[in-house]
């Protein structure tokens, strides 16, 4: 009894670990919601993903550039990531690496590709 108490907990992913795959069936299954979709619980949770994504990203370049280290990308201090922005990134993924592909990884990607840094 008590293992089956603990699979919960050790099936429990931190936010930005989900795959490409799941986030994209998930944001379809909600799409047709509009606008109300982030209202939602479940859109709360792909929110979270992508916010948590982003603050790990910072954290990570922040420490890079106070360590005097070379960053991956060369973003502004701000910016903004339009939903369709996200969303047509996820998609260039083809459909067998969209599985193995966390959110923080296509987080990572996707700032590298948008914000360079000069060579």
């Amino acid at each position: 009894m008590p293992v089956l108490l603990a699979a919960p907990l050790l099936c429990a992913m931190a936010p930005g670990d989900m795959s490409v795959a799941a986030f994209l069936t998930r944001a379809d299954s909600l799409a047709r919601l509009g606008p109300l979709a982030l209202a939602t619980p479940q859109g709360n949770q792909l929110k979270g993903e992508v916010v948590a994504a982003g603050k790990r990203y910072k954290a990570r370049i922040d420490a890079d550039r106070r360590a005097g280290r070379k960053t991956t990308s060369c973003p502004p201090e701000s910016g903004t990531l339009t939903p369709d922005q996200w969303l047509a990134h996820l998609r260039s993924y083809p459909a067998q690496a969209r599985k193995t592909v966390s959110i923080n990884a296509a987080f990572d990607a996707l700032m590298k590709k948008r914000y360079p840094c000069p060579a």
